[in-house]
């Protein structure tokens, strides 16, 4: 079998900088829509950020409705709900997503199942889903960043709690990628430190598991229809990787400590859009495979920062639990690479200049301080496991054992 010798790179359109949502109306109009649903969850609309777009968009005649039922860390239920709110109002010419990842992801799934039919499942990835494709093109979505991490506003994919199966899983299709991303630093300045902190590690992980990922030259040689968004690490996902790690090494804790710092801001900002730019197209492994099992069955935890509710072990979070382990593992794999990766964080080792960091500003040490322990390694490892999109993309083959080695040195990570 001959290897791969093509790598694929597509993106949204950008519109980025202080002031950019004020322009949605307009962009809108542009694109035709002159009804519009807004989709967001109570926090964001709360402190009144989707009314303003909103009202932005009605000077240039187009009509929006809002939507603020989304759930924080969706649920297939709460996407179900938020299918029946958009078709109850509907019909819609486009949607915009103001929020974080949750209403970005949550947007994506209205897009699809308005536009076309079947149920959330078969569409889930395999084998938790049937992977069933779009068969129908789908309106465009504007997605809206209020907090600086998910990249969602970058992505092909969303990611879900199935509530039945305590699992985290997701949807990934070229037809999910928001058609523009508004990125306005003026809407992630109320972002709690600690929102800020596990969307910062998220950033992060985004950028080191993509620049970490299988090289695309790796993969056996694909026809046409064969290709799928994250073709492996390639050189222009490279170059957003490591622009967005050089960017949070001096803004990430700034942020963090001083939420109103607009110049740090501004680049967890840039962060987060050129990581999504990055791995939205080479993909990511190990660390969010095993976050999945991690927030999904999460048993008592639930943040500070946070709004009060369920246990939750955000997504942010549980991705950076147990990177440190995982980067450690995969060094082998290209020793140089990992080694790059630190030196751009201001570090020499990846694991422990990880580690450092994640005490800096406040990351809980390990599985163990989220509620986990040895006794569950087995569930975890059996969760991680069915994140096969995302195992296939880590450097080295990842077994059930290597797995259960890196849950358990990540149950602390720090004396």
């Amino acid at each position: 079998m001959t290897r791969e010798t093509v790598f694929t790179y597509a993106a949204p359109q950008l519109k980025f900088g202080a002031g950019a949502a004020d322009e949605i109306g307009y962009d809108l109009s542009q694109l035709g829509a002159r009804r519009v649903l807004v989709i967001t969850d109570a926090g964001v609309s709360a402190v009144g950020a989707p009314q303003r777009v909103a009202e932005a968009m009605r000077r240039f005649g187009v009509e929006a409705e809002v939507f603020a039922g989304v759930h924080v860390e969706p649920t297939d239920a709460s996407m179900r709900q938020a299918v029946e709110a958009a078709h109850a109002g509907g019909p819609w010419d486009a949607f915009v997503a103001v929020g974080g990842g949750s209403c970005i992801d949550t947007a994506k799934v209205v897009n699809l199942l308005t536009t076309n039919p079947g149920d959330l499942m078969e569409y889930l990835n395999p084998p938790v889903g049937a992977g069933r494709a779009p068969e129908r093109p789908l309106k465009p979505l504007v997605a809206v960043p209020t907090t600086t991490g998910t990249g969602a506003e970058s992505t092909t994919v969303c990611v879900l709690d199935v509530l039945s199966l305590k699992l985290k899983t997701g949807i990934s299709h070229a037809r999910l990628r928001p058609t523009l991303a508004v990125v306005d630093p003026l809407l992630t300045v109320t972002q709690p430190p600690e929102v800020t902190a596990a969307s910062g590690m998220d950033i992060l992980c985004h950028a080191l598991e993509s620049y970490t990922a299988k090289p695309y030259t790796a993969y056996d040689a694909k026809e046409p229809h064969q290709r799928v968004p994250y073709c492996g690490a390639n050189p222009v996902a490279d170059m957003w990787a490591e622009k967005a790690l050089s960017l949070l090494a001096r803004s990430l804790c700034t942020a963090v400590a001083h939420g109103d710092d607009l110049a740090a801001r501004t680049d967890m900002a840039m962060a987060a859009t050129f990581a999504g730019m990055g791995f939205g197209n080479a993909g990511v492994h190990i660390p969010h495979a095993n976050a999945y099992p991690i927030a999904g069955g999460v048993h008592d935890y639930h943040p500070s920062g946070y709004p009060e509710g369920e246990p939750l072990v955000p997504h942010g979070m549980a991705v950076a639990l147990t990177a440190p382990e995982a980067f450690r593992f995969t060094h082998p794999s290209d020793p140089e690479r990992h080694r790059r990766a630190a030196r751009l964080l201001g570090g020499e080792d990846l694991p422990a200049t990880l580690t450092a960091l994640m005490r800096d500003i406040g990351i809980p040490n390990g599985i163990g301080a989220v509620g986990y322990g040895e006794g569950d390694i087995d569930t975890l490892v059996a969760g991680a496991l069915k994140q096969q999109r995302l195992l296939t993309t880590a450097p080295l083959p990842v077994t059930e054992k290597d797995l259960a080695g890196i849950f358990e040195r990540s149950v602390s990570l720090w004396e």
